[in-house]
């Protein structure tokens, strides 16, 4: 119903437009007695075979939603009726920031992708807690990033910051550097940057009653020596493991008359690379950490072959959008085949 009803009508407006709409509509309509649950009846599977244990983390089946879907901590309790094991907010900044100049959001039809160029447009962390308060039972990410006015030298404060504050409502983190839409922030990639920033916060999370796992969100664009250095910064500082991958700055193979704008593209285009990082951090860490694999997956084999080439877990973003939830059931049903 979906792809063949809905998906026109939307696709016909402005993405970021249609993204609020669609926000506002789920939010309502959730509210009306009953859809919930039907809602859950039409798209959650619910099965033990799917369940997975990572980082010490019991989720209820291994598909998740990526960040940048609900930055804010809006929705996450009605997007889980829609059947994800996992919902991951964000990414938020210490202080609320308006992001880039509009428009900055574009569907390539042609080729199955998006770019955008948002930069961590958010409320700010202390407005997306008050939400998170409410939450019932969603396990939640909690994607933190640095605010734009932050210089790179005391981007590790802000992360501080976020940490801090989050650290009692969400069930991981993820640390992103790796978006190409906030000046200089891929910078921070470099070994020793990154070093110094997650061994900062991992300090940090020791120094709890029960530390949290910690995750680093990484770029498509890295070299195979830059992803031997992750290996190796993972190792180092002990946190829980790496999602893969974030959005590209390649434009490679498009054919869309969108494929000139700035910014981070995902779907499609990004299924081959993303699948190769995850292969690549898998076989050369010799699987010594958990890999969250997202990037192009749009049908449940491709899903599948990320978690064959070592992800333990996966998320959508793009795919959600060109598919709809009925991929989520997809994913769950094709793992139950085996």
């Amino acid at each position: 119903m979906y792809k063949l009803l809905l998906r026109p009508i939307l696709f016909c407006f402005d993405p970021e437009k249609v993204h609020y709409f669609t926000f506002s509509l789920v939010r309502f309509i959730s509210k009306i007695p009953f859809v919930a649950s039907i809602i859950k009846a039409i798209y959650v599977v619910e099965d033990k075979r799917l369940e997975r244990e990572v980082f010490g983390l019991k989720f209820k089946n291994p598909v998740g939603l990526a960040a940048g879907f609900d930055k804010d901590a809006k929705l996450f309790n009605e997007l889980s009726d829609f059947g994800f094991g996992f919902i991951e907010i964000g990414t938020l900044t210490p202080k609320p920031q308006d992001g880039n100049p509009k428009k900055r959001l574009f569907r390539l039809k042609s080729d199955s992708a998006i770019i955008n160029r948002m930069g961590f447009n958010n409320g700010g962390v202390e407005a997306a807690i008050l939400r998170l308060k409410q939450n019932n039972g969603v396990l939640i990410g909690g994607n933190i990033g640095k605010n734009k006015v932050t210089p790179n030298e005391e981007a590790t404060s802000d992360y501080v910051i976020c940490f801090e504050a989050l650290y009692d409502y969400v069930d991981y983190f993820v640390v992103n550097v790796s978006s190409p839409n906030t000046p200089n922030l891929r910078e921070l990639q470099e070994k020793e940057p990154l070093t110094k920033l997650l061994q900062t916060l991992q300090d940090l999370n020791n120094t709890k009653v029960k530390a949290k796992p910690i995750l680093l969100k990484i770029a498509p664009d890295l070299t195979n020596e830059q992803l031997l250095d992750i290996i190796d910064i993972v190792n180092e500082t002990k946190i829980a493991g790496v999602i893969a991958t974030n959005t590209t700055i390649s434009r490679d193979g498009l054919t869309s008359e969108n494929k000139v704008e700035m910014g981070g593209l995902s779907g499609k285009p990004l299924t081959k690379r993303s699948t190769e990082v995850i292969r690549f951090l898998s076989e050369k860490s010799n699987k010594s950490f958990p890999i969250i694999g997202v990037g192009g997956i749009h049908t449940a084999d491709d899903a599948i072959e990320k978690l064959n080439a070592g992800a333990s877990l996966v998320q959508l973003y793009t795919g959600f959008i060109y598919e709809g939830p009925q991929l989520i059931k997809n994913i769950n049903k094709k793992i139950l085949q085996g």
